[in-house]
């Protein structure tokens, strides 16, 4: 699968960095205040909805628009990142992280079309943001340890979102592109993790935290149906668990 050749290329490269970092370690003294991570994991939907609830006509008869949350309609999907992190000092650093967030659907009751029944096939949501952020570590002294708090903000670009809608009974299968388009979305989140000393150079990152993404642009094609209430509550906010290697210059 794609993802999996993409992982497997990633964790190479990884390694060929991670023995770049060893050997230099070995001439050198002095260390950097570089460092680089790379991080997977799961993304859980905590609160959004894909689309909102809304009464009003569709395809020329009455239809009824029940919520979707993010949860219901893309489940547990998965994030990657890989970025930089520049310490200021040892309890201090500025971070900048590219974070890509994937998630499959599912077909979901969307609401009734008049007689039937109306069911929705979304489109993948991908979006790709870049972050940037501020890590504070907690001074503790435990031995390979290292216990950090941060928040980011940053721009993320999601991909636009079709549907595909079934009514049944209706004998109505039809397509609405640009359900959603492509959009530019503000994204925020606060994390806590901490990093456990594997080398001299790499440690393993264990991340959760919150993530929020703002809402999704408007579908144009409903004005004066009487569904444009559907594009409310549009912003996704997720739980990420991430675990990842960080390589230290």
């Amino acid at each position: 699968m794609m993802w999996r050749g993409l992982i497997s290329n990633v964790i190479v490269a990884l390694g060929m960095l991670a023995g770049a970092a060893d050997a230099r370690a070995q001439s050198q003294a002095g260390g950097s205040p570089w460092a680089v991570d790379f991080g997977f994991g799961i993304d859980i939907s905590v609160n959004g909805n894909v689309n909102s609830g809304a009464i009003g006509v569709l395809q020329g008869q009455a239809a009824a628009i029940l919520p979707n949350p993010y949860g219901e309609v893309y489940g547990t999907g998965i994030q990657l990142r890989i970025g930089a992190g520049y310490a200021l000092n040892e309890q201090s650093e500025l971070r900048g992280m590219f974070t890509f967030q994937s998630a499959d659907a599912d077909l979901v009751r969307l609401g009734d079309l008049g007689p039937s029944s109306l069911y929705a096939q979304f489109t993948d949501y991908q979006n790709l943001s870049l972050d940037f952020g501020y890590r504070r570590y907690v001074p503790i002294e435990v031995r390979n340890l290292r216990v950090y708090g941060e928040g980011t903000i940053g721009i993320g670009f999601i991909d636009s979102i079709d549907v595909q809608l079934a009514a049944p009974q209706s004998n109505l299968v039809f397509t609405s592109t640009d359900f959603y388009d492509q959009t530019a979305a503000f994204t925020w989140g606060v994390n806590a993790g901490a990093l456990f000393r594997l080398t001299d150079r790499i440690d393993l990152n264990g991340q959760i935290g919150l993530r929020h993404v703002s809402g999704l642009s408007e579908v144009d094609q409903l004005v004066g149906t009487g569904l444009e209430s559907i594009n409310d509550d549009s912003g996704r906010l997720t739980f990420p668990i991430v675990v990842g290697l960080r390589v230290r210059f």
